[in-house]
């Protein structure tokens, strides 16, 4: 089995109602978008580069080692939050949005699911979250559930 395989099936082991992955679906979209606009105030000395941009580089390399598609879907939706982080340039914006993100998590695993996010159990998770999310909507990778 290839690794986005594995991966995937253990993140979609902790996330199996439609409740909890619409939950999540807000969720996870809010956290990045408040991940990105708090990196977006940390400038490199580089020209108008900033923390969010070197961030966003590197979860996109290892996303490429997982899937190409998958990969540029993830740097399509953390480009365009990076874009809008720059317009908005508001950091109480992206925190209200980071916060909501994670009650979004909460109440899907609480009401929804019944179990613990699946980070607890592996912290790689955090970064698998939003491509499972994407390989849910384009159906790319077929996940077994158990």
């Amino acid at each position: 089995m290839a690794r986005l395989d594995e991966l995937l099936t253990d993140y979609g082991s902790h996330h199996r109602t439609r409740g909890n992955l619409v939950c999540h679906a807000f969720g996870i979209t809010l956290i990045l978008y408040g991940a990105v606009s708090f990196l977006c105030l940390i400038p490199l000395p580089v020209g108008r580069w900033t923390l969010a941009e070197a961030a966003i580089a590197a979860l996109v390399l290892f996303y490429l080692r997982l899937n190409v598609t998958l990969a540029a879907t993830m740097l399509a939706e953390l480009t365009l939050f990076d874009l809008l982080a720059r317009a908005v340039d508001d950091w109480r914006i992206g925190a209200a949005a980071f916060v909501l993100g994670w009650i979004f998590q909460a109440i899907g695993h609480a009401r929804f699911e019944k179990n613990k996010p699946a980070f607890f159990k592996n912290l790689v998770h955090l970064f698998v979250g939003p491509i499972f999310l994407w390989n849910e909507l384009l159906r790319l990778r077929p996940v077994a559930r158990p």
